[in-house]
């Protein structure tokens, strides 16, 4: 015979479970403000609306734990100082595309559709002041290049 408390709990268990879930999905979906930022190739003006990391905490999680970020959204990395950076992959979810970006606003190297979850360290190789994450593939379906500009206020003027 099943004790109706027995019922009760398992009830409870899945309104937990349930609710979880959801947080977790809510944390997903979640960003922060956006700016907007553009980026100048050879095929035009790309506009992206990006969260921008100002400080270490921010810089730390970045875009752990996300599984969804749209086309057009980005997370730029302000490092206050042009200095060599290395990134990773850890708890990120999403493969993305690595811009390393120089203090003028040059794009200087970009790390194609990184692995997720990985611990490889993807190093800049030379001192860049910002990262600019995007979906992966971006890169690519954009045909953007090292050499091409990024607009920020980060990066004061606008690439002429």
């Amino acid at each position: 015979m099943i004790d109706w408390r027995d019922g009760f709990r398992a009830l409870l268990t899945l309104v937990f479970i349930g609710l979880a879930l959801g947080q977790a999905a809510a944390q997903d979906a979640a960003s922060g403000p956006t700016e907007p930022l553009s980026i100048v190739g050879r095929d035009g003006r790309h506009i992206f609306a990006v969260e921008v990391m100002r400080n270490d905490a921010d810089r730390a999680r970045g875009l752990m734990y996300r599984r969804a970020m749209a086309p057009d959204h980005g997370m730029l990395f302000d490092f206050q100082a042009s200095a060599p950076v290395a990134m990773w992959m850890k708890n990120t979810y999403l493969p993305l595309d690595m811009l390393f970006i120089r203090a003028d606003g040059s794009i200087a190297k970009i790390a194609a559709d990184t692995e997720p979850l990985s611990t490889k360290v993807i190093p800049s190789n030379e001192p860049v002041l910002s990262v600019l994450e995007l979906n992966a593939g971006t890169a690519a379906r954009l045909k953007l290049h090292a050499g091409d500009r990024v607009e920020h206020p980060m990066f004061g003027a606008k690439a002429r």
